[in-house]
């Protein structure tokens, strides 16, 4: 049997660490816990938001960095990362110069509900549910025609995804599901 998409208890922790209480960083709110998504979902999002040479990415909440390396080494793109975590940002940025991708990776520290996106021509998002719901409205304010927003198991209510794909197994026994919405 292939188990829902994020462990149960883990959704359980999410929802109680977001709800909770805010991050250190000025009443910032955590909008998910760091919760990595494999490499091969990692490359699959890169693709399906179909990222290409030069253009702009930013992965909202980046963790650890691994997007935005991806799309930095890989797609070589134009990679930025938001990531509250200050710690989290700076072993991100860490990995980033160990690699030499200083030109094209870039950790942003901060509340991703407080960047600017409009130059974006790529979105990732591994956010929970309310935290979409949080980040939409500034996506639809933001972002350009034509941009591309890849979502990692977790839909964004009222717009219609150009395309789903579904992953039944991760090779870790762990399901997934991409939405890849176009403005």
């Amino acid at each position: 049997m292939v188990s829902m998409s994020i462990p149960r208890k883990l959704l359980i922790f999410a929802v109680w660490a977001c709800g909770s209480a805010a991050a250190q960083d000025g009443g910032s709110e955590k909008l998910a816990p760091f919760y990595p998504t494999p490499e091969t979902i990692v490359e699959r999002m890169l693709q399906l938001g179909g990222l290409k040479a030069g253009e702009r990415m930013f992965d909202l909440g980046s963790g650890d960095g691994r997007i935005v390396i991806m799309a930095a080494q890989k797609f070589h793109a134009d990679a930025y990362g938001v990531e509250l975590d200050k710690d989290l940002a700076k072993k991100s940025l860490e990995k980033i110069r160990q690699l030499g991708l200083e030109k094209n990776a870039h950790i942003l520290v901060g509340d991703l509900l407080r960047q600017n996106y409009s130059s974006a021509d790529l979105i990732t998002v591994y956010l929970l549910p309310v935290s979409n719901d949080k980040v939409q409205p500034l996506l639809d304010k933001q972002l350009k025609k034509g941009a591309r927003v890849v979502a990692h198991d977790f839909e964004f209510k009222g717009w219609t995804p150009e395309k789903v794909e579904r992953i039944e197994d991760d090779g870790e026994g762990r399901s997934h599901t991409l939405y890849l919405y176009r403005k």
